[in-house]
């Protein structure tokens, strides 16, 4: 591929991610239908994020609406894929074809097993899909696709970093993710970690308080909902110095060390803390070091950068980046 291709890096990392998730997570290859469920998300997110905003509860209560038939379209056609994914689950538990080596099974078996506190019904089932659904690619796919624009125009920290790469991925074919490799890849796990400080995939999160709170020297009504938003956070001057700089080396274990609870919470934290924290870094991490050592990505004229932010940190006209086989 001489002279490279440019692509939509923020598209090909939504479809990549949505892969993963379905095959490691839920068993289940969707990858003929990869264009059409990364649509409906899309679409059931936009709907949410409308329904934060003022007005959103009337929204909801209008059903002529086109965002409300957008979104009703939207969930039926995902409601389709995931219900066939679980008949298709049980039926393999039922005939015994397959173990049960995936989140999937485990469930559906939760649900037969679960007598003291009654089952799951199909219904609670295909909430937890939705959500491994939504949580499970989105949110990787956007902090891919912003650590590879911030290499795209950083070639200083994409050499360092395709130094680490190389020796290690030179050779090898089956990779695993253990102790020894994480270590390995420590430049490569820093420039993520900067890469969402920057831009959080989830860039604020809200909680309501269940009874009356005093933080500090006020007084949070129960009932109230309090928002946070890692963005603003992650850029304030007093724990992160020359905040918008792209600094992966920042991340020595002394800073991390020094850093204040709730400075630098990407994946939440607290019993709500996200559950897929530990997946979602060793995808992450191998994605970026496999990706870097197969190709330099450059920055393009036409690529426009601008901040959507939905239920998560997108980019709103993608990210086209310029890719070039390494040698």
């Amino acid at each position: 591929m001489e002279g490279g291709v440019s692509i939509d890096i923020h598209k090909e990392m939504t479809r990549l991610t949505l892969e993963i998730i379905s095959k490691t997570v839920l068993g289940y290859d969707i990858k003929p239908e990869d264009d059409e469920i990364g649509d409906s998300l899309l679409i059931c997110m936009k709907y949410f994020n409308r329904l934060l905003m003022p007005f959103g509860e009337l929204i909801e209560k209008i059903p002529i609406l086109p965002i409300n038939k957008g979104f009703q379209k939207a969930k039926r056609n995902l409601d389709s894929i995931v219900f066939r994914m679980i008949n298709e689950h049980r039926m393999k538990l039922e005939k015994k074809e397959e173990k049960d080596t995936d989140l999937l099974f485990t469930l559906l078996q939760a649900q037969d097993n679960n007598t003291k506190m009654g089952k799951m019904t199909d219904q609670q089932l295909r909430d937890e899909v939705m959500t491994i659904f939504l949580a499970g690619h989105e949110t990787t796919a956007n902090a891919l696709t912003w650590t590879f624009y911030l290499l795209s125009t950083h070639p200083a920290i994409d050499a360092r970093l395709q130094k680490e790469v190389y020796p290690i991925f030179s050779n090898k074919t089956d990779i695993s993710f253990d102790d020894d490799i994480q270590q390995q890849l420590e430049y490569t796990t820093k420039v993520l970690a900067e890469s969402m400080r920057l831009y959080p995939p989830a860039w604020a999160l809200g909680r309501q308080a269940i009874n009356d709170c005093k933080i500090g020297k006020y007084i949070i009504p129960s009932g109230s909902i309090i928002l946070m938003s890692q963005y603003v956070m992650h850029r304030n001057p007093l724990y992160f110095p020359e905040p918008n700089t792209f600094y992966p080396d920042r991340w020595t274990d002394e800073f991390k060390k020094n850093l204040p609870r709730f400075s630098y919470f990407p994946f939440g934290g607290g019993i709500r803390s996200c559950v897929g924290e530990p997946f979602a870094w060793m995808e992450a991490i191998l994605i970026t070091a496999i990706i870097n050592r197969l190709w330099k990505i450059n920055n393009t004229p036409s690529n426009k950068v601008v901040l959507k932010p939905l239920i998560t940190l997108r980019p709103k006209y993608g990210m086209h980046l310029k890719i070039t086989r390494r040698d």
